[in-house]
């Protein structure tokens, strides 16, 4: 959930910080006061398209920063900030931070990692799931709805998902691998000319795996020989001669070994230090052996350097280690086989597209079932909802049909119908309000209190699977009143007991339902606008839900009626 909100020289806002609470929370107000505005901040910090319009006048940047806390361990939010190197300590604090410079620059950060505009946005959606009048038209993009019914039933599709794509994708690598060898005779005997000539480079250079860190090592060695040997000669010389350090241990030897005829404690002490006596003694022969062995040879050194250079002259051409390159030369080598051997390589590819092509169909029509018997499901539950709204004459459908195959597609054969990566379904949700009235899209055939009905139902369903933290409603009860009106704040509370819901109302009905009011306003001070947030306690909720009933001023039946709503409210929550 979303739990603190800090502004500062945004819009008309010089700088606030709001905490935010679970459960339902509503945000009222003058219009202009800047509720929007908050929103939009909000909306910003989740990687939204940002303007210098944004940046408060007469300053150099907006900043906006966020906290947000997850308590589910399993929350894909983990997963996002394990795959993009930003760590997500186990309390589940994650800090968004967006700055707007004045000349439209947009620093992002996320746990204080630096990420662009795209990465915050990926972490944004995870979190966030914003709804304004103007948003509700992309929730109706029939484009997404495929997605919306897999997400209805994610427990029974996602594992028959994956197994499908795992199938698609060799289907679609096979296909441009085939579409490759099916090009003209002239391309491919250009690209066999160029195929040869990289071959005929790599098995001159006759590459060994990891030879060039071997032969890196071995440079390294010859070019600092004379450090090595006076290093190791002088280590030697310490240990060896006239009074050096071996003969030095000697002496303290047979001291050590004198005082063990008197002294018990020495005994124990002599068998320890001759023990490491002769541990040294064998390193110290061992030193003048290896010493005795080194060499400089520096027709050997350059022939290092001749051969690092090519190597790396290779790199640049075929891979960045040789393993790389081998690697390369093998694929080539398979590639000049398939171009030479044309014909029975396409013949061979040509089955291998219909039986992988077959395999991945199956896996289709599996997918294509689940999504049937949700779809019924997610209808019946659909209409529950509607009827609650108080569209109880609504219809709802899923219609599902399938994307036509190809002639042109070489694994057509016994293949009726398109794959992509989400199967062969197209998914649209269509609905009619009035009963006789054919089934349309969503937003063909709805009004603008309808669509928010619409929206809320769906919002409703899906809001539980999407596991997002928090929900936001920017003025969605637009153009409804009485028993919808009520039915509307019913609905927004219900969401609100699985996933914070901050809500931006001018109904009295929703406002009654929140757990938390903020009141937001807007003053002039020192010829400058500015706008505050105020939590509202029980009177100061009655008096600003008083003023949304009439619309002016405060009376008394305006107040009674507030706190009859914020009754009837706490009723309805406690049932």
């Amino acid at each position: 959930m979303l739990t603190e909100l800090s502004i500062k020289d945004f819009a008309i806002i010089d700088e606030i910080t709001i905490t935010f609470n679970d459960g339902l929370t509503v945000l009222t107000g003058e219009t202009g006061a800047g509720k929007s505005i908050i929103i939009d901040a909000v909306e910003l910090l989740a990687g939204g398209r940002g303007s210098v319009e944004f940046v408060r006048y007469g300053t150099s940047k907006a900043n906006l920063e966020g906290l947000f806390i997850v308590e589910d361990g399993s929350h894909p939010i983990y997963k996002k900030g394990k795959s993009y190197g930003i760590e997500i300590e186990e309390d589940g604090m994650v800090v968004l931070n967006r700055t707007i410079t004045a000349n439209g620059k947009s620093i992002c950060r996320v746990n204080g990692k630096l990420v662009t505009l795209a990465i915050l946005k990926e972490f944004g959606k995870t979190l966030i799931d914003i709804h304004s009048q103007h948003e509700t038209q992309s929730l109706m993009d029939t484009d997404r709805h495929i997605e919306l019914l897999d997400l209805y039933k994610k427990d029974t599709i996602d594992q028959v998902r994956d197994d499908y794509l795992t199938y698609y994708n060799k289907l679609n690598s096979l296909r441009k691998r085939y579409k490759q060898l099916s090009e003209n005779e002239q391309e491919m005997a250009q690209r066999l000319d160029l195929l040869q000539f990289q071959l005929n480079e790599l098995i001159e250079a006759d590459l060994s795996p990891n030879e060039d860190e071997q032969l890196a090592e071995e440079r390294l060695k010859l070019f600092n020989y004379e450090k090595i040997y006076n290093g190791i000669n002088d280590a030697y010389n310490a240990l060896h001669g006239e009074q050096k350090g071996l003969d030095w241990l000697s002496l303290a030897l047979n001291g050590i070994e004198l005082a063990g005829e008197y002294d018990e404690n020495m005994v124990e002490k002599k068998e320890s230090f001759s023990n490491h006596y002769f541990l040294i003694e064998e390193l110290s022969y061992e030193l003048r052996n290896y010493l005795d062995g080194l060499e400089f040879d520096p027709d050997r050194l350059n022939y290092l350097e001749g051969r690092l250079n090519e190597i790396s002259r290779l790199k640049k051409k075929y891979g960045q280690t040789v393993a790389d390159m081998l690697e390369y030369s093998a694929r080539i080598e398979e590639e000049i086989d398939e171009i030479q051997n044309r014909d029975s390589h396409l013949l061979k590819m040509h089955q291998e597209l219909i039986d992988i092509g077959k395999d991945a169909l199956l896996e289709a029509k599996q997918l294509h079932d689940l999504r049937k018997k949700a779809s019924v499901l997610l209808i019946k539950e659909i209409h529950k909802e509607l009827k609650d709204l108080y569209l109880e004459k609504a219809s709802f459908d899923v219609n599902m049909s399938n994307k036509k195959g190809s002639q042109d597609d070489p694994e057509f054969e016994g293949m009726p119908v398109s794959l992509t990566p989400t199967g062969f379904d197209n998914i649209k949700f269509l609905i009619t309000t009035n009963p006789g009235e054919p089934l349309k899209e969503i937003n063909k055939v709805a009004s603008g209190g309808e669509l928010s009905r619409i929206m809320l139902a769906l919002k409703k369903i899906f809001a539980k699977h999407q596991r997002v933290t928090s929900v936001i409603f920017d003025e969605v009860d637009t153009g409804v009143s009485g028993r919808v009106a009520q039915a509307i704040a019913e609905k927004i509370y219900s969401i609100s007991t699985g996933s914070q819901v901050l809500c931006i109302t001018h109904l009295p009905q929703v406002a009654s339902m929140a757990d938390t009011h903020l009141l937001i306003e807007k003053h002039v001070t020192n010829k400058r606008t500015s706008t505050t947030v105020e939590q509202l306690a029980k009177e100061l909720r009655v008096e600003e839900i008083g003023r949304m009933i009439t619309g002016t001023e405060l009376t008394e039946t305006s107040k009674e009626h507030a706190r009859e709503l914020i009754d009837l409210a706490e009723e309805y929550k406690k049932s």
